[in-house]
């Protein structure tokens, strides 16, 4: 399904150091929550061509300033997402939103499966009227496409063209889990091993 959240995982792919300015971990970001808002799960091509994601601190920079350019504390966030949660703090999305601890309906409503999801759909309103009525009806746009066109299939849930480069990157400080790259997804796509949806 379009909105399943990923499966567990227990620590990021990547670990890279150092960028002064949190903007400089764009494209690890990118990679690591496979283009997606890690919240919500809006797609980065279902919206306006540039703009429509952030870099949210899932410890605010106002009360953890010291984590402002600290990778583990950033997710990709979609605008909405971002703009709702604002100055709040919530558990470490990379691991609540995942499959095992939060689902999504087929009514288009979202549930959290423990204290820790429910309270993160809670913040960020994943429920609210219109996000469920958009959710539905991306999840009819697909079932759509599934039955009559399948490249447009392709083109609404798989891969963006543009996949960063990791291996090209440097970050200032190094990168502190290096083997994350070989499972990034332009190596994958280099190896002809990038699924053809997700």
């Amino acid at each position: 399904m379009i909105f399943d959240y990923p499966d567990f995982r227990n620590h990021r792919r990547h670990g890279p150091r150092g960028y002064a300015n949190y903007e400089g971990y764009r494209p690890w970001l990118r990679d690591e929550f496979t283009f997606r808002c890690a919240y919500c799960l809006k797609r980065e091509h279902w919206g306006p061509i540039t703009g429509e994601f952030d870099i949210d601190h899932f410890q605010p920079q106002r009360l953890r300033p010291d984590l402002a350019a600290e990778y583990t504390n950033l997710v990709y966030a979609c605008r909405r997402c971002n703009s709702v949660k604002s100055e709040l703090t919530v558990d470490d999305p990379f691991i609540v939103m995942c499959g095992t601890r939060i689902v999504t309906r087929t009514d288009g409503t979202v549930r959290g499966l423990d204290g820790e999801a429910s309270r993160v759909v809670l913040i960020l309103d994943l429920n609210s009227p219109r996000l469920v009525e958009w959710r539905i009806t991306w999840m009819r746009i697909i079932d759509l496409a599934a039955e009559r066109d399948l490249l447009l299939l392709q083109k609404l849930a798989g891969f963006p063209a543009d996949l960063p480069r990791l291996r090209r990157l440097r970050p200032p400080a190094g990168n502190s889990r290096p083997e994350g790259i070989a499972e990034s997804w332009a190596e994958l796509a280099d190896q002809g091993e990038l699924p053809g949806l997700y």
